[in-house]
Parts: C-alpha cells; sequence; structure tokens
C-alpha cells in the first residue's frame, strides 16, 4: 500500500480500516482538520455525498465543473442539494486558459494526442482542483480498489505529498455491490447514464458506455491506448 511508514500514518489507516463508511468519515471530521470532498457524481461519490450530508458532517462538498459534463450529471447537482438539503460547491476552469487551448488545439483537440487530452485536463480539472483543495488537510475521495487494476492497491489514508495533505478513499474495500446496495437502501439519487452503460462517468465528449467484460473504467478516454490512463487527479503528478 502506498501509506507513509510513519507510527501515526499507519495507525490512521488501521483506524479507518476497521470502521463503516459514516465512521471512516466521522474519524477524518473529528480530527477538526480542514478536509474536502471531491464528487463527480458518479455512484460511489453519491453515497459519501450522501452519508456526509445525512450525518452532518463538517466535510466540504465540491465538484470540478468542466464545463463539458453531461446534462444529466449537471441536473443531478441539483436534484442532490435539493434531496440533501446541502450546497455543493462548483470550480470551473479559466476562460482565458480554455480559450487558450482552443487557439492552440482546437475545441476537442485532446482526440488528437495523449499531449492535448492532458493539456484539457490540466485546464478543465487540474487547476480547478488546486483552488478546491486550497487549504485542506484531507481530501476525501470515491476511489475503490475495484474500479481499474491502477486502482487495485488503493488504501484507505495516502499521503499526496504533491498537494501537501492526505488522501481518505472510505470506499477503498467496497465493491459495486455494496454501493449499489446502499444507493437501493438510503435511496440515494444517482445519474440515470449509469443504467445506460457508464459506470465511469466524467466530460460528455471523454466518456463511453463500456462494453460487456470490460473494466468499469474502460470507457473514460476510449481513444487511447494506455491502459492506465488517468487525468491527473489521482496520480501523484500529472503527465504532459
Amino acid at each position: 500500500m502506498s501509506i507513509s511508514s510513519n507510527t501515526a500514518e499507519t495507525t490512521f489507516e488501521e483506524k479507518l480500516a476497521g470502521l463503516d463508511l459514516e465512521g471512516r468519515l466521522r474519524l477524518t471530521a473529528e480530527t477538526g482538520r480542514p478536509a474536502v470532498f471531491t464528487t463527480s457524481l458518479g455512484i460511489e461519490d453519491q453515497v459519501i455525498t450522501a452519508a456526509i450530508a445525512t450525518a452532518r458532517l463538517p466535510i466540504r462538498i465540491v465538484t470540478l465543473d468542466t464545463g463539458r459534463l453531461f446534462d444529466e450529471t449537471l441536473a443531478l447537482i441539483e436534484e442532490t442539494e435539493a434531496r440533501y438539503g446541502i450546497a455543493i460547491e462548483r470550480f470551473v476552469p479559466d476562460e482565458g486558459a480554455v480559450a487558450g487551448y482552443v487557439a492552440d488545439y482546437g475545441r476537442n483537440g485532446f482526440y488528437e494526442s495523449v499531449e492535448a487530452r492532458h493539456a484539457c485536463c490540466q485546464i478543465r480539472k487540474l487547476e480547478p482542483l488546486a483552488r478546491a483543495l486550497a487549504g485542506a488537510s484531507y481530501w476525501v475521495t470515491g476511489l475503490r480498489r475495484g474500479q481499474s487494476g491502477n486502482r487495485a492497491t488503493t488504501p484507505f489514508s495516502e499521503p499526496d505529498r504533491a498537494r501537501s495533505l492526505t488522501k481518505i478513499n472510505p470506499l477503498a474495500d467496497w465493491n459495486i455491490e455494496d454501493i449499489r446496495s446502499y444507493v437501493a437502501a438510503e435511496g440515494v439519487p444517482v445519474n440515470p447514464l449509469h443504467e445506460r452503460g457508464y459506470p465511469s462517468i466524467g466530460c460528455a465528449p471523454c466518456t463511453r458506455a463500456i462494453r460487456p467484460g470490460e473494466p468499469e473504467r474502460a470507457g473514460r478516454w476510449w481513444w487511447e491506448n494506455d491502459a492506465k490512463r488517468e487525468c491527473g487527479l489521482h496520480v501523484a503528478k500529472a503527465a504532459g
């Protein structure tokens, strides 16, 4: 696991492992240090949002509104806010940076090269993420080990040294059946795209439905050949 050898860090990992979802979130919140949860409104993230909102935990909930999200995702933001009586903070890309990207690569230039795709993710995701996480000590995510081979060793707690914070992955050991059971039991609103073959949902131009037998994240940046492809949010340093 990618955890620190520091005794306190290891102990925190062990404590998280022994708790349920609410307990993991509560333990994070009760440290008294600022915590931010970034949601992409996928089914995993909706479970975490529901747990935070229901327990009224002092964890900020934010989303990266890239400007290229599915209409269904945008509608779900408002539905979720109304369902739980919360406000989901939106972080948007810099307009000037987007205009510069379009001038250099074209609006959909990300299809042409990995470099162009990484440049788009940098502007629409990574820079807004940096603003969203400014001042945070903990970054809560919906990462699960079963999402892809690249995430198979996801720990509950890991240092993100590039951002000078600790990443908390409270669903690391949950499988998709656990997620669906929680959603059904708690009446959690979910993105209708999941029922249309989209287990992992990002920007509309960069996400397709998966085929039978494909990994959950196979529909993300499907035109690239790298099986470990990511946007840079959950890697130590964005490529490109």
